[in-house]
């Protein structure tokens, strides 16, 4: 396993956008971004911060489904 990236929100939202995710919304200090399934939504904040924390991205690692190594150091 790869060390993880510091990465910005914007950094994270494209990653996101080339996996399937659409921007829903942003309220406040967050970027709502969503994957639709036939099943199911999923549903991901994402802090708009220039430099989002190792533990939060984790997080939307976690939440998003996606494969670490797409946020990790090449």
């Amino acid at each position: 396993m790869g060390k993880l990236r510091i990465l910005s929100a914007r950094e994270i939202c494209q990653i996101l956008v080339v996996n399937g995710f659409v921007e829903v919304r942003q309220r406040g200090s967050h970027i709502i971004m969503q994957l639709k399934t036939e099943e199911t939504t999923i549903t991901v904040p994402v802090p708009n911060y220039t430099e989002i924390k190792i533990g939060t991205l984790q997080s939307i690692i976690r939440q998003s489904g996606l494969p670490r190594y797409l946020f990790e150091v090449i």
